[in-house]
């Protein structure tokens, strides 16, 4: 079977933010399983993060150019021709259909990581890993494959792994995670990590926030100051011991609710981007979480009475940790690989079979 490798497209710095590359870092972790080895052209700050990228036994490429520009487009084309790549993943939102048309004229299968379905898709598959958005509001052309909703969840394997490890309702004393995504540039971990410090029912608090938090610092000096409830990460598999034992989550409608869900975490999602808004709302939908509004309009009053609500009343937490069970498998990355190994085939390459979307 041939192994050549797959090019990720994704830029990530303060400008576009670093979603789209850590949606990337999750899906080529799933095709390592399927011996595919994985490069990154991109443009990543700060700097250790590259060795993060390279850590997972990727190949990363420094971009000269924003990603979706016509200048980036040129360079793509270069490196896809060098490399010699079997498939090009692109996540960076903003991109046109020309951007994408123009990859596709390489002859290489092209891949689109979107969760807002904001222009016609030229491309033969189109992921959405997140929930909300219905096949019907995708504009795209003959042959695209839409591989959408809770079944192409991407779900990291640490939380994976926590999902048969959880009891639907944890032992008290009663415990907090905070993880409102890797775009948290309006500063609402700190705010909400304080507002639940003066809540005394909840006796430990866990912030999980990227090493590059533009306010790091002030939640570090903050766990120093409460070292008896609060506690800050930053490495993704430090969550492992607290995932079993957390009462509810407050996170933003992104790929960590997703995630949350798949363990069975009952949650309280504000959302800071109208690109979440979506899926946050289907969170509510089905019953495994609590959607309260963009997150600049929740006041500590709201947070609080929810939370006190939610503490109060272990049906609804067991209920919320069932439905939201229910709702994500944590399966999403291998289907999204089988996704574009089937589109590889050489049979759907020479056109001869069929595939439904």
């Amino acid at each position: 079977m041939d192994r050549s490798p797959i090019l990720f497209r994704c830029d990530g710095n303060n400008r576009v933010g670093w979603e789209a590359t850590y949606q990337c870092l999750t899906y080529a972790a799933a095709l390592q399983r399927r011996r595919r080895v994985s490069h990154f052209l991109s443009q990543i700050e700060p700097f250790p993060l590259i060795a993060q990228v390279a850590r997972g036994g990727n190949e990363y490429i420094a971009a000269a150019h924003p990603a979706g520009s016509p200048e980036d487009c040129d360079e793509t084309i270069r490196i896809i021709r060098k490399l010699g790549v079997a498939a090009v993943v692109v996540a960076a939102p903003g991109v046109t259909t020309d951007y994408l048309r123009e990859l596709s004229s390489t002859g290489v299968l092209v891949a689109v990581i979107d969760s807002e379905a904001a222009v016609r898709f030229p491309t033969k598959l189109v992921f959405n890993p997140l929930l909300g958005i219905e096949a019907r509001k995708y504009e795209h052309e003959r042959g695209t494959q839409l591989c959408l909703g809770e079944r192409y969840a991407l779900v990291r394997s640490v939380f994976r792994r926590q999902r048969s490890l959880r009891p639907l309702d944890p032992q008290g004393p009663y415990r907090a995670l905070i993880a409102l995504g890797d775009d948290d540039f309006g500063g609402h971990s700190l705010i909400r990590t304080r507002e639940l410090l003066a809540a005394s029912r909840v006796e430990k608090i866990t912030v999980m926030v990227r090493s590059h938090h533009h306010e790091h610092d002030e939640l570090k000096a903050l766990a120093e100051e409460h070292k008896a409830r609060l506690e800050v990460l930053t490495e993704t598999s430090e969550l492992s011991t607290r995932l079993p034992r957390a009462h509810f989550a407050i996170t933003s409608g992104d790929g960590w609710s997703l995630e949350m869900a798949c363990v069975g975490i009952p949650q309280f999602v504000m959302t800071h981007d109208k690109r979440h808004v979506a899926c946050a709302t289907r969170l509510e939908e089905e019953g495994a979480g609590l959607y309260l509004g963009a997150a600049d309009g929740v006041s500590e009053l709201t947070l609080r009475e929810a939370v006190n609500h939610l503490l109060d009343d272990q049906l609804e937490r067991v209920g919320m940790a069932r439905c939201a069970r229910y709702l994500v498998d944590g399966r999403g990355p291998d289907r999204m690989v089988n996704a574009i190994e089937v589109m590889l085939h050489p049979a759907i390459l020479a056109g001869q079979l069929r595939i439904a979307a």
